[in-house]
């Protein structure tokens, strides 16, 4: 099947539109444009997965994640330009799907809320009309460590850092969360009444500024959106067989994560 009917189907379930200002969505490299046998889901695209898809016959991958996410100078082939070289010289296009799959209902934060419990859930900052990023809602009473040891257990993580000063461990029922980094939106969280803020990349003067302001975070890193590449895929798989596409559906299992904790 050609390229662009299998990204249609994508973008009448995850519009383009719904993408934050600036940001970079759709067809970033190659052409949607060429026939399609084999489709690859990825989080990001690394050496690693580059890789993986030349060994695997890979004709188009779908990524949260731009391979190209700040202006290039030159193709010379160091190592970080040597990843767009190979993909262009085995034409493997890569598709983009950012932060449209964020604002999404029924989307990336909606699938972490899923997982963790969080119920009753309203978006935490409004994007454009009727939309938004991050979701609050509601848990079943637990405590502030015990939900920390919940989103680790979730995600399979080897840790993750609390934003506290370690003095006690209250009771939580509203928490927010937004996958990535989202720290300049617990600004919003706080407004809404969360109690907890789940979201990574949290910076350390922006901890200190959220215990002043009363809320307590948990960061489990930007890694938890690997959650996209199950999703996404299983959602391919499912318009495979009502459609009858013949093209095969991969889940990228190249390693992307730079952090690992001791």
């Amino acid at each position: 099947m050609l390229a662009r009917d299998l990204i249609a189907s994508y973008e009448a379930f995850c519009p383009p539109g719904l993408s934050m200002e600036g940001d970079i969505v759709g067809l970033q490299i190659g052409t949607l444009d060429k026939d399609v046998q084999t489709v690859m889901v990825a989080l990001d695209v690394r050496e690693t997965t580059v890789a993986e898809a030349i060994a695997k016959g890979v004709d188009l991958l779908i990524v949260k994640h731009a391979p190209i996410f700040k202006p290039l100078k030159n193709l010379v082939a160091i190592p970080q330009n040597q990843i767009y070289l190979d993909l262009i010289k085995h034409d493997i296009a890569v598709y983009v799907s950012h932060t449209n799959i964020d604002v999404l209902q029924g989307g990336l934060n909606d699938w972490f809320c899923d997982l963790l419990g969080i119920t009753d859930c309203q978006f935490l900052s409004e994007t454009t009309e009727g939309q938004g990023i991050g979701r609050i809602g509601r848990v079943k009473p637990i405590t502030f460590e015990d939900l920390a040891l919940k989103v680790k257990k979730t995600f399979s993580l080897d840790s993750v850092r609390l934003i506290s000063y370690g003095q006690d461990n209250p009771q939580v029922t509203r928490v927010a969360i937004c996958g990535g980094s989202g720290q300049s939106f617990y600004k919003d969280a706080l407004a809404q009444g969360a109690q907890v803020y789940i979201t990574g990349d949290i910076y350390y003067h922006t901890a200190q500024e959220m215990l002043t302001d009363g809320l307590l975070a948990i960061d489990p890193g930007h890694h938890i959106e690997v959650l996209f590449v199950k999703k996404i895929a299983e959602l391919l798989k499912q318009w495979q067989a009502e459609q009858d596409w013949s093209v095969m559906v991969l889940e990228s299992s190249a390693p992307t994560n730079p952090f690992y904790h001791l």
